[in-house]
């Protein structure tokens, strides 16, 4: 009996010695995974003006290219993480890469917008998954004190990804043409796909307690609550991105099905034996808290894409070359940034830094409203830096603090969600804070505003996105000293 006890510990040993090099491999794909996806949505956005000449469309058509991209991620990036859970994620994720690449090849290969656009959809549900399931296996292949250092790799791959869309694309427009920005995901997307079929852990197998359940109390995927979500999450996506910042009837209307939506979604998960998302998570202050800091941050950070080109071009006078250099200081310092910040949040703490992360977030765009336009590129440029550290190191502290601790069967939805609280932030603060730009700077037409009324549009767009921070810092500081009334 000895023997047998020792044997299956030197097998349990030997596994783990086995298993210790695979993840590191294991990161890797996922770190690529990151990239590919945030990678998919920057090198689109350069090859627009190509494709409206390509295919004789307005910028309204090819604008689709991005926006159905953003749409399906948008819209599915819960599904697919419940989904995950209940079916396994390592097989529904090399399901997505393996859409990703595929519909990649198709955009390549496409002769027409409408096909292109399809296409895009397509990869955004492969992307989704992606994204989706990325954070949720962290959990599974890294040693919880190395978490933070972990999440901070997947921002600064993201961060990558984001910083090398446009150059890259530029690059790949002028030598090869417009399919290469697509085909180039080819053969990046079957390296990761070989990867992490090789170092993902594999899903837990079906056990005999599991047999034994009976079928109607397993775990079911809850078809209304998905479709209510995807719809409820489209009509306020297109709600904030049709007439570009401009409401009109159909934004109105589109706003109004979003409320709907939010009503009758509620009320069936409140009924549904096996929902999507289980309503009394929001009960608990950390995943809260996470969610709704993390919209608001990312609707600041959407400010600084919004605004920036036009204060740096209209402002400042700078031309295409010089606007892109200095706007993609933003990404290289995330790249810079993303794995020390990550180490920080492992030495000391996800909510501590998660607080200095939004404290020097409330710096940075605070600074930028007072900054006389004399200042130029540097006045524009450092306050910028000093957001995006905070940035990078918040994101890092954030999703740690929101993927600890949670149950393995339900990492796949909440990493959907976080995924989506950052989606809709985003998207809510390109509509939004371009409302306030052109609200600011009081012209409807932008473009031919002059110098010193883009400046006054940009401080009081800052001025709103310091005001947001400092909600988000409030939230925050309230949440942990309610969290320490109630340890103690």
């Amino acid at each position: 009996m000895e023997s047998i006890i020792a044997k299956k510990e030197e097998d349990a040993i030997a596994r783990s010695t086995k298993r210790r090099p695979s993840v590191r491999w294991a990161l890797v794909s996922l770190s690529l995974t990151m990239l590919l996806s945030s990678l998919g949505t920057s090198i689109a956005n350069v090859g627009l003006p190509t494709l409206a000449k390509t295919f004789n469309a307005s910028f309204q058509e090819v604008q689709w290219v991005v926006l159905a991209y953003l749409l399906a991620i948008t819209t599915l990036i819960v599904s697919v993480g419940r989904l995950g859970d209940l079916t396994g994620r390592r097989r529904l994720m090399l399901a997505g890469l393996f859409l990703f690449t595929l519909s990649s090849a198709l955009c390549g290969l496409a002769s027409s917008l409408s096909l292109l656009i399809a296409a895009r959809v397509a990869q955004g549900l492969g992307a989704a998954t992606m994204m989706a399931l990325t954070m949720a296996f962290i959990a599974e292949t890294v040693p919880t004190e190395k978490t933070g250092s972990a999440m901070g790799l997947l921002g600064t791959m993201s961060a990558i990804g984001t910083a090398l869309g446009p150059s890259l694309g530029g690059l790949l427009i002028a030598g090869l043409g417009w399919r290469s920005i697509f085909l180039i995901n080819l053969p990046l997307g079957f390296l990761t796909l070989f990867l992490a079929y090789r170092y993902l852990p594999t899903d837990r197998p079906v056990s005999q307690a599991d047999c034994r359940v009976p079928q109607t109390d397993r775990p079911r995927f809850d078809h209304w609550g998905t479709l209510l979500l995807a719809l409820t999450l489209a009509a306020y996506a297109l709600a904030m991105t049709i007439g570009h910042g401009s409401f009109g009837l159909l934004n109105v209307m589109l706003l109004l099905t979003t409320a709907l939506g939010v009503g009758l979604f509620i009320l069936v998960e409140s009924k549904a034996v096996s929902p999507l998302i289980r309503l009394e998570i929001f009960q608990n202050p950390v995943l809260s808290v996470g969610f709704a800091t993390s919209a608001l941050v990312a609707t600041v950070m959407m400010a600084t894409l919004v605004v920036g080109p036009f204060y740096l071009s209209g402002a400042l006078a700078l031309d295409t070359i010089h606007v892109g250099f200095v706007m993609s200081s933003g990404p290289i310092v995330s790249a810079l940034t993303g794995i020390p910040a990550g180490r920080m949040v492992d030495r000391f703490g996800a909510q501590r830094m998660s607080i200095i992360g939004l404290i020097g977030m409330a710096i940075g765009t605070s600074i930028l409203p007072m900054v006389p336009m004399s200042f130029g590129i540097p006045g524009y440029i450092v306050p910028l830096i000093v957001t995006t550290i905070g940035y990078g190191l918040f994101q890092a502290a954030n999703n740690t603090a929101v993927m600890a601790n949670i149950r393995a069967e339900q990492r796949g939805v909440i990493s959907g969600m976080l995924n989506l609280s950052r989606n809709l932030g985003l998207i809510t603060g390109a509509s939004v804070m371009g409302a306030v730009f052109a609200f600011g700077a009081t012209t409807h037409n932008i473009l031919t505003a002059p110098s010193d009324a883009v400046a006054a549009g940009m401080h009081i767009t800052f001025a709103v996105a310091a005001g947001l921070i400092m909600v988000a810092l409030t939230v925050a500081f309230a949440s942990q000293i309610l969290s320490r009334r109630a340890a103690h």
